[in-house]
Order: structure tokens, then C-alpha cells, then sequence
């Protein structure tokens, strides 16, 4: 591993203790940001766990929970960490333990490293471009292989559907398939299903930030699976003037 990877996934694990700690204590301290998402002292805790340790890098740092920087100031960034230091507050808030970390390093608007890190069960997913993906479970590291596309018109395809958001064009498409049968995680363990060969394809037709894919599509990219957006079929590119993301289909 560089030591840019092996930051990461420092800062992920630091990240998910303090996670867990806020997670075991019930005491959540919830408040609603700007947007009505919640954010949670766990939120707060991840975010300052993972900014101390990244800042070694002296690469720029932006996070969902961090200040917010204008396009104007990081534009022209070539490098710089993307983190969303508590993806899924809402399954957090469900104790329902699909919730993650996500730290990815972009490079000229790509995801070119990325770690998931998973603080209940202590998985740790991570990629780096060009050098394949792994998991890190039980404290074994397993490697995880490429795997081929599937012809989306043969039936039986395994969908990743979110429980939170299913929409009418997420079920327009649904239905478009042949006997899909359908899996749901939380956050970017929907990502994470493909990466472990226990799904077929993810259509995102609701929103989405950079920070909720980029880490994922890191590790996605590496197993062989695309991020495509739905009307242009072009990568999801990042570090845009607005970072929304438009719908999008791995697979």
C-alpha cells in the first residue's frame, strides 16, 4: 500500500471509534442541519478524528462536515481528499448498523483511491487505482476479485434498492428488468454489495453528494464495475461547481 492509502485507512478506523463510542453511549445529541439532514455527534467526532489525521498529507481536505470552501478556491485543486465522515446518519439513527466511512482521494476530478470503512462489523474496504480492492475483515485482508459484467436482459438480476429512497424513476427501471430480485443496504454499502459479487447492478435516480460515492467508486472501479450517469452515460466525475451528483447507474 502508499502511504496515501495507508493514511486513509488510519483515519477511517480512528473515524469509526469514535463513531461506535457515540454509537454505544445513545447519547446521539442530534441536530438538523440547512438542509433538514440530521447530523449527530458522531458526525462531528468522525469528521475531527479523520481531519487530524489526513491533514499530514497537506493535501486539501473536503468533508461533508468540514467548512464550506467555494468552487472558486478549489478548482484547481489537482489532489485532494473527499470525506463524508458519517455516511448513512439516518441508519445510524435506526441503530440498524448499515452505516459507513468514506475517505477517497481525487485526482483531476477522479476517484483514485478510496476506503469504506464499516465501524460495527470493523470491515475496511479499499482500493487504489490500478492496484485492485480488498477487504479487511476479522483482521484478515482478502482480495477482491475482478468481476464481469452481467447481461441486465436475463432475468433474475440482483438490484441494489435503497430502503430510503425509492422513487418512480427507480421503479420504472425496476420493472424494466426481467424477475429482478431486489437487495437494500444503508450508505455506500449498497456499493459494497456489488463489490462482493452479491448484486448485479445499482440504479441512484434520487440525489446524492460526491462525498456518498466517490470512496465506493474507487473500490467499485478497481472490481471491474462502472458509475455511469443515466442520461449521459459518462463517469461520474467530481470536485464540480455544484456537488450533486446526477442519477447514475453502476454496473
Amino acid at each position: 500500500m502508499t502511504n496515501l492509502l495507508e493514511l486513509a485507512i488510519r483515519a477511517s478506523e480512528a473515524a469509526c471509534k469514535e463513531i461506535l463510542s457515540v454509537y454505544d453511549s445513545g447519547d446521539f445529541q442530534t441536530e438538523s442541519k440547512g438542509d433538514n439532514s440530521p447530523l449527530t455527534l458522531a458526525d462531528k467526532k468522525a469528521h475531527h478524528a479523520i481531519v487530524s489525521i489526513l491533514r499530514s498529507s497537506h493535501l486539501p481536505i473536503l468533508s461533508e462536515e468540514g467548512k464550506n470552501i467555494s468552487y472558486e478556491e478549489r478548482k484547481n485543486w489537482q489532489q485532494f481528499w473527499m470525506v463524508d465522515p458519517l455516511d448513512g446518519t439516518k441508519e445510524f439513527l435506526k441503530r440498524n448498523g448499515e452505516f459507513t466511512v468514506n475517505i477517497a482521494l481525487i485526482e483531476n476530478q477522479k476517484p483514485v483511491l478510496g476506503v469504506v470503512a464499516v465501524p460495527v462489523t470493523g470491515d475496511v474496504f479499499y482500493a487504489e487505482q490500478g492496484l485492485g480492492a480488498n477487504v479487511k475483515r476479522m483482521g484478515r485482508v482478502g482480495f477482491l476479485p475482478k468481476r464481469l459484467s452481467v447481461d441486465i436482459t436475463k432475468s433474475g438480476i440482483r438490484v441494489v434498492a435503497s430502503r430510503s429512497h425509492m422513487n418512480a424513476d427507480t421503479e420504472a427501471y425496476i420493472q424494466s428488468l426481467k424477475e429482478p430480485v431486489l437487495v437494500s443496504q444503508g450508505s455506500s454499502l449498497k456499493f459494497m454489495l456489488l463489490a462482493e459479487g452479491k448484486a448485479d447492478v445499482y440504479p441512484r435516480f434520487a440525489p446524492t453528494m460526491e462525498w456518498d460515492t466517490a470512496a465506493a467508486h474507487a473500490i467499485v472501479s478497481e472490481v471491474g464495475f462502472s458509475v455511469l450517469q443515466k442520461d449521459t452515460n459518462l463517469p461520474l466525475l467530481y470536485n464540480k461547481p455544484d456537488l450533486l451528483n446526477p442519477s447514475f447507474i453502476c454496473q
